[in-house]
């Protein structure tokens, strides 16, 4: 009798059942936490000559800019993996902490060096709330509802697009550029109260595993030096540098002991299973492709609204709308049809053909287009990308198994957001073989041109990259979604 008692106590528990009510709060509290690192990425440009002229040192404005996405890019992929050994909870704290932590450091910050630092920090944090957001989404909901709330993450990144700018420039103009960093302070601290009690419900699902050290050293060096190359490249020094090939080939030799190490360390910070898998490998790779064509393209597109179409700088902020909404509305739907549709990319392949065509007919029209056909094909360019996003993402985490998702969600993040930086580095280096000056930070400089040719060559090459992601997207295999009936995954799918 006694044996059988004591053998109960030792018995695993079974996890809390989580009600509707606290599934709701934790995704509303992740998500606001998500919109804290998106905002961070809009409201700090309209505020930066303000900035300099409190602070001095113009000349290092780009590094607000580049500390924080050289640390939130590099992070990304470490959070998902110790989110899977220690639990959710912890782990989103700390990312929500450090994200704070940054904020408070820059908001006090008395110089340059000192609001860099901040940033940097900020980034760290933010890194991680992108990945465990969704990861934490993938915790809670079964892969065939996933989907529908794609549209939410999409709709937060749409809030923090249109709000950004916004307050940064009323808070810089009319106020003090600190509030930019103290407002985070809230609204870090309510989302932190509203996952407190139902987050702790969540399972550990990968316990007594270790962290590679060095695995996470080497990863976050070849992803910083990377990323200075791509940043530095073609503004603060010429694509064919010693400056820049010594940091690229700095990086692929990181990057190289990065791979050997994975394949050598007895547990690697990335799963040999989870990158050797075909769907991860195909979804991932789509998303990069999406990315660098998405996020290239729409950095150059208010310079091609404000120097050939005309339209003041205000104005091609407010032109921006349709794209963005598209997105939002293509990620809502997608998220609806996919689990009424067995071979679901297919939402997805049709999404991106749509975007492919428009923005071919756009480099087509670029040099005489009027605002009206502009927005038409931004919207619809728009609403063909963001059909993506949930495939690509429910796809990969229903790849793998609870113990894998946040491995495979971090990298999936990582590879967004890498390939976002490349694709602005990419369609910069097509604008200035074309003829279109940068500024000395890296930004395109209001100037009215003679010719349409750097923009029709830039939404070719964002089109043609937009093809790579059709054909990545292609040659994924489909697995069927499970439901909340269902067993949980293998560990890995065929």
């Amino acid at each position: 009798m006694d044996q059988t008692v004591e053998n109960q106590a030792m018995a695993p528990k079974a996890a809390p059942l989580i009600s509707e009510n606290e599934k709701n709060a934790i995704i509303g509290g992740v998500l606001l936490s998500m919109l804290l690192a998106a905002l961070d990425q809009t409201i700090v440009a309209p505020a930066l000559p303000t900035i300099a002229r409190a602070l001095g040192h113009a000349e290092y404005l780009p590094w607000i800019v580049t500390g924080y996405l050289l640390t939130a890019t590099a992070m990304s992929p470490l959070y998902g993996k110790i989110s899977d050994v220690y639990g959710r909870r912890p782990v989103i704290y700390a990312a929500i902490l450090i994200f704070l932590l940054g904020s408070l450091v820059s908001a006090l910050a008395a110089n340059m060096l000192v609001l860099v630092i901040g940033r940097a920090v900020q980034g760290a944090g933010g890194g991680g709330l992108f990945a465990l957001a969704q990861t934490v989404i993938g915790d809670l909901v079964p892969p065939r509802e996933r989907a529908r709330y794609a549209a939410w993450i999409s709709g937060t990144w749409a809030v923090a697009s249109v709000a950004g700018p916004l307050l940064g420039g009323v808070f810089a103009e009319h106020l003090h550029w600190s509030l930019i960093f103290w407002i985070n302070l809230p609204i870090g601290f309510l989302a932190m109260a509203i996952i407190n009690n139902p987050l702790k419900k969540l399972p550990i699902t990968a316990k007594h595993h270790r962290i590679d050290g060095l695995g996470a050293v080497l990863l976050v060096v070849a992803t910083a030096l990377l990323l200075l190359a791509l940043s530095w490249g073609g503004s603060t020094y010429p694509w064919f540098s010693s400056e820049i090939l010594g940091l690229v080939a700095c990086s692929a030799l990181v990057w190289a002991l990065f791979a050997l190490r994975l394949l050598k360390a007895a547990e690697p910070l990335i799963s040999l299973d989870v990158l050797g898998n075909r769907i991860v490998l195909a979804g991932t790779l789509s998303m990069f492709l999406l990315q660098a064509a998405n996020i290239g393209a729409s950095v150059y597109l208010p310079v091609y609204l404000q120097s050939v179409v005309g339209l003041s700088v205000a104005e091609s902020g407010t032109a921006m709308l349709g794209l963005m909404l598209g997105t939002v509305a293509g990620a809502a739907f997608s998220g609806r049809m996919i689990a009424r549709f067995v071979h679901y990319k297919r939402i997805a392949m049709a999404g991106i053909s749509l975007a492919i065509i428009c923005i071919g007919v756009l480099s087509a029209i670029a040099g005489h287009a009027s605002l009206l056909e502009v927005e038409i094909l931004t919207t619809l360019i728009g609403l063909g990308s963001g059909t993506t996003f949930p495939v690509s993402t429910i796809s990969v985490q229903n790849a793998v198994d609870r113990a894998h998702l946040g491995v495979a969600t971090g990298v999936l993040t990582f590879l967004r957001t890498l390939g976002g930086a490349l694709g602005v580095a990419m369609l910069g280096a097509v604008a200035l073989g074309y003829g279109l000056p940068l500024a000395a930070e890296g930004s395109p400089t209001h100037i009215q041109l003679t010719s349409a040719m750097p923009f029709v060559m830039i939404f070719l090459t964002a089109g043609v990259t937009l093809v790579l992601a059709l054909i990545a997207l292609a040659l994924m295999p489909e697995k069927p979604l499970r439901g909340h009936d269902e067993q949980a995954a293998p560990a890995l799918a065929e």
